[in-house]
This record gives C-alpha cells, sequence and structure tokens, in this order.
C-alpha cells in the first residue's frame, strides 16, 4: 500500500494552490487597471521574444507556457488579430508553421513589463524578505518547478518567466 500524505503536506499542497491562484487574480486585476491586456498576452510575447530569431513553432509556446493547445491557439490567433505576432510558413515543412513576434509585440511586452513588474512587487516582493523569496524558490525547485532556470533567464532578461 502506497503512502498517503500527511496532513502537513496536504495543508501546503492546498495553500500552494490558493496562493498560486490569489497572486495570479490579482497580478490580472493590476494589469487589467492600467489598461493591458491579459497575462498570457505577456508570457506568450515574452517567450517570443527570447526565441532565437524572434519565433517559434506553436507547440514549442505551448510547452513554454503550460496551457492547453486549444488555448495556445485561441491566444495566437488573438496576438496575430492585433498585430502582435504573426504567423508564418515554414520553408523546410510547408505544413509546418511559425509564430514571430512583431515590433509591436515587442513594444508591448516592454510597457507591459511595467506594470506586471510593479504587481510582483506589490504581491510577493513587499509581502517577503529577499531571503524569504530565494528559501520559496529553492523549496518550489524540491518540488520540481526548475524555478531556478527561470530566474537566471529573468535576471538575464529583465523579466520573469512563469
Amino acid at each position: 500500500m502506497k503512502r498517503k500524505p500527511s496532513t502537513e503536506a496536504t495543508g501546503a499542497w492546498i495553500r500552494l494552490m490558493r496562493v498560486q491562484s490569489r497572486v495570479l487574480d490579482a497580478v490580472e486585476q493590476d494589469l487589467k487597471k492600467a489598461g493591458f491586456p491579459p497575462l498570457a498576452w505577456y508570457d506568450a510575447l515574452l517567450e517570443l521574444s527570447r526565441a532565437p530569431s524572434g519565433e517559434m513553432r506553436p507547440v514549442e509556446l505551448e510547452k513554454q507556457m503550460l496551457i492547453p493547445q486549444y488555448s495556445t491557439s485561441r491566444l495566437i490567433d488573438r496576438l496575430v488579430d492585433e498585430g502582435l505576432a504573426a504567423r508564418r510558413e515554414c520553408k523546410i515543412d510547408k505544413r509546418g508553421q511559425f509564430v514571430e513576434i512583431t515590433e509591436a509585440g515587442r513594444e508591448l511586452q516592454k510597457k507591459m513589463w511595467t506594470a506586471y513588474s510593479a504587481a510582483i512587487e506589490k504581491h510577493v516582493g513587499a509581502k517577503l524578505s529577499d531571503a524569504d523569496a530565494a528559501k520559496l524558490s529553492g523549496l518550489l525547485d524540491r518540488l520540481g518547478c526548475s524555478c531556478g532556470e527561470a530566474q537566471m533567464q529573468a535576471t538575464r532578461d529583465g523579466a520573469p518567466a512563469r
């Protein structure tokens, strides 16, 4: 018989899920109040801007963002409709497709970072010391988050990875 989670592990799980939901909701609200689109738009534009040549296959974007394929497809449609990204046919594989960030997409991602970074500070940074934040990151890494890599990338780019 497999071991059941302890009361403490179950409590940690519940808190992790609740805080993730509440903080994301609060960040989304801050972005909305600042007149920006949803956080997923920022994440997609950030991933595209980090990619070599500013382009990715939709499946690569999906894996980086950790959202379902149907959500990625709709998100890409919206970004293309707004002129923030463009679809491009793969020259080698005519059935394949790339999504490429546009200059307007790069500009929006940079503008959104101002509101996003303020929200991160308001909802996380102001509530944790740097030592506490580092300790929390280490604990999350133990759960398999790979946040250490994300943090190094974010520090290089001046923007967080989700």
